[in-house]
């Protein structure tokens, strides 16, 4: 079997970085991981020189709407082709496709779509599955979602919808709904993920939520309550029972906007590397010229602007998803936040794959786990994607 081998690497593990390594992959995995000084070379070897640049796990994002000019809402294979290749020049290998809140027919459009892009997509990042985002979220919290497509979970639409496909991996709602709690117990039964997002709740309420079994919150801070008072009374909201939850893994939007960085040192330094998952939550924007655009569909999405590094409603009242990238999710947390480079890509990497649980074979350099691999400098621009030990990007 023909042998792809990374040398002059600064390996990137969990804990460390370790300089003048060598990564051995054979077909899909990472078979050895060796000192420069011990390694044997043959004329069959695609041999990929790091330079002495890093050598990391590829990036996770397990919340994105598009980029590239592309929407997964646009419901077509070309969309879901175009973004995934996007997302791959900047060091994500495998990520989950997510909808907005929508028609349940609309969103039934997808699913079948969604197994078509699986099987052709040979250049972009890996489909880890679909990430639902609605359309059960409170009114108050609706953010840049469409609010005429908000309602309660009824077990007859979800039902249908979980019928239609086996691709779900998670679904974000506001857990304070009527019929939430049950709904959330229902997608733990099917081995979904239910979390937490676009809520009014208090913290008895997410309390009672993570004990269903909500145990990850969507985009922490964004769209999401905190103190409030009640007939003069001041509770704790869904920012607070995020800190005071020690087992409830978050995850947010580091693209220096959504988050100032008080906010990112803040979360950093209460929850810790081991409980945050860096996300783009990136719409058709990302890798785009500011101007307008299209949240959601083409068809039914709503017009935004992308200045300043977001996307913005027209109005300019709420942002509208983010354009990032994962390298800038990677760079913001180490240039502005001031984290240790092992723990932002770690949050990028091995927390993302921990929390939709597929760390056994994804989110680390490890002997047996899948060659998901990618190459960066000090600034983060990635120079080599590697998915399952196949270049899908190279520059």
């Amino acid at each position: 079997m023909k042998k792809l081998i990374i040398i002059n690497g600064k390996i990137i593990f969990p804990d460390r970085i370790e300089e003048n390594m060598a990564v051995i992959c054979e077909g899909k995995n990472i078979a050895k991981i060796l000192p420069m000084s011990k390694l044997q070379l043959s004329e069959t070897d695609h041999i990929i020189d790091a330079k002495n640049n890093y050598v990391s796990p590829g990036f996770i994002d397990i919340h994105t709407h598009g980029g590239g000019g592309h929407d997964y809402m646009d419901g077509t294979v070309e969309a879901f082709l175009g973004a995934a290749e996007t997302h791959a020049k900047f060091g994500t290998t495998a990520l989950l496709p997510t909808t907005l809140a929508s028609t349940t027919d609309e969103l039934l459009k997808i699913f079948p779509v969604y197994k078509t892009a699986a099987v052709q997509n040979k250049k972009g990042s890996k489909f880890l599955g679909l990430h639902l985002e609605g359309p059960y979220f409170a009114y108050n919290q609706r953010g840049a979602q469409d609010p005429k497509y908000l309602r309660n979970p009824e077990p007859k639409e979800y039902n249908r919808v979980l019928e239609a496909s086996d691709d779900i991996v998670r679904w974000s709602l506001a857990p304070e709904l009527d019929g939430a709690l049950e709904f959330g117990k229902v997608l733990r039964s099917k081995h979904i993920l239910p979390c937490i997002a676009h809520t009014d709740a208090i913290y008895e309420q997410v309390e009672k939520a993570y004990d269903a079994g909500f145990t990850h919150m969507t985009h922490l801070y964004s769209a999401m309550s905190s103190v409030t008072r009640r007939n003069a009374y001041r509770y704790a909201g869904a920012v607070e029972a995020a800190y005071l939850i020690d087992d409830m893994t978050v995850e947010i939007i580091a693209d220096g906007v959504h988050l100032p960085k008080p906010l990112l040192q803040f979360v950093y330094k209460f929850k810790g590397s081991d409980k945050i998952a860096l996300c783009t939550d990136s719409m058709r924007g990302a890798g785009m010229p500011d101007g307008e655009s299209i949240l959601g569909s083409l068809k039914n999405g709503q017009k935004v602007i992308i200045e300043d590094g977001v996307a913005k409603l027209m109005d300019r009242s709420a942002f509208a998803g983010s354009v990032a990238t994962t390298n800038r999710l990677v760079r913001t947390m180490v240039n502005i936040a001031e984290v240790p480079l092992t723990d932002a890509v770690k949050m990028m990497t091995l927390t993302p794959a921990r929390i939709i649980r597929i760390n056994d074979k994804k989110g680390s350099i490890q002997e047996g786990k899948d060659a998901d691999l990618i190459i960066f400098d000090n600034h983060i621009d990635v120079f080599t994607t590697i998915s399952e030990g196949n270049v899908i990007y190279s520059k």
